[in-house]
C-alpha cells in the first residue's frame, strides 16, 4: 500500500510535510506504520499550486523517496499554499514514471492508496467509457489513473458525491471476490477532497490534522508528527472537503439509501 500527504494553509516549504516531520511522507517510505508494506519505495510524486497558476506543477520519479537528494532540494526551495505528495508501494502496473502519483488533468491532481483487485478484468470495459480527451491522457497502466480519469469523466468537479456514488458502483466487488479498498484526495487548486472507501470495511488509513504550528490543514495516511493526539480518522465512506482552512464531511451513501 502507498502513503499519501496533502497540505492546504499559508505558503510553505515542502519540506515542512513532505520530509522534515518526525514521521513525514519520505519517513513513511520507509517505515510505514499502518499499513500492509512498511516499505513504499516503488516511487513518489508531488504536485502543488500556486495562485497565479491554472495548473499544477508535477515531480514525479521512480526512485524510492528516501534515496533521491532531488526530492530534499525541491522540497526545501519549493514553496505552495496547496500540494499533494504520494509514495509508492506498487500492485497493479510497473514500476515507472508513468505509473507514480499524483496524476493530473486540467486543474486537478490525485493521489490513491488501495486496490481494486478485478481491474485487470474490468480495465478494458472502463478505459472504453472514457471519453477520448481523458482516455488520451493515459500513459500508465495503474487501476489508480483509470479510477482517477474515470472520475472526471462521471463529472467530479461538478457533482463529487455524484461521481462518487456512480464510480463506486460501477467498480463493486462481485461477491466473494477480493475487496476493493481506496483511499483517494484530490485538488482542484482551490481545496482538497479526501476518502476512504472498502467493501470490507478495511479502507487504508488517512487522517486529518487540527490546526497545524503554521496555522495550516493537512491529510496524512499517518500522522506526521507520530502523534494521534492531534490527528483524526477520516471516516469510511465519507468525503471530507478542505477549503479555506475549514473541514467539511459528507456521507456517500445516504444519496441512495
Amino acid at each position: 500500500m502507498c502513503r499519501i500527504a496533502a497540505y492546504q494553509g499559508p505558503d510553505i516549504p515542502l519540506e515542512n510535510i513532505v520530509t522534515a516531520p518526525a514521521h513525514s511522507l519520505s519517513a513513511q517510505s520507509h517505515h510505514a506504520e499502518e499499513a500492509k508494506l512498511s516499505v513504499n519505495g516503488d516511487g513518489f510524486g508531488i504536485a502543488w499550486y500556486s495562485p497565479d497558476n491554472f495548473r499544477p506543477g508535477v515531480y514525479r520519479d521512480v526512485l524510492p523517496a528516501w534515496s533521491d537528494a532531488n526530492l530534499n532540494n525541491l522540497c526545501r526551495m519549493v514553496r505552495s499554499g496547496l500540494f499533494l505528495a504520494h509514495v509508492r508501494a506498487s500492485t497493479v502496473g510497473e514500476t515507472s514514471r508513468a505509473n507514480c502519483h499524483p496524476f493530473s488533468f486540467q486543474n486537478w491532481s490525485f493521489c490513491h492508496n488501495g486496490q481494486i483487485p478485478a481491474f485487470p478484468q474490468t480495465r478494458r470495459a472502463l478505459e472504453a467509457a472514457l471519453p477520448d480527451d481523458l482516455y488520451n491522457l493515459r500513459q500508465g497502466s495503474t487501476d489508480s489513473e483509470i479510477l482517477f480519469l474515470t472520475l472526471m469523466a462521471h463529472e467530479f468537479p461538478n457533482d463529487p458525491l455524484g461521481a462518487l456514488h456512480n464510480v463506486l458502483r460501477l467498480i463493486a466487488a462481485e461477491p466473494g471476490a477480493a475487496p476493493n479498498r481506496i483511499t483517494c484526495v484530490l485538488s482542484d487548486g482551490k481545496a482538497l477532497y479526501a476518502f476512504r472507501h472498502a467493501t470490507d470495511k478495511k479502507a487504508p488509513t488517512l487522517y486529518y490534522s487540527d490546526v497545524l504550528d503554521n496555522g495550516g490543514r493537512a491529510f496524512a495516511s499517518e500522522p506526521l508528527c507520530g502523534n494521534h493526539d492531534r490527528w483524526h480518522e477520516v471516516p469510511q465512506d465519507t468525503l471530507v472537503v478542505l477549503k479555506d482552512g475549514v473541514f467539511s464531511d459528507y456521507a456517500l451513501w445516504p444519496k441512495v439509501a
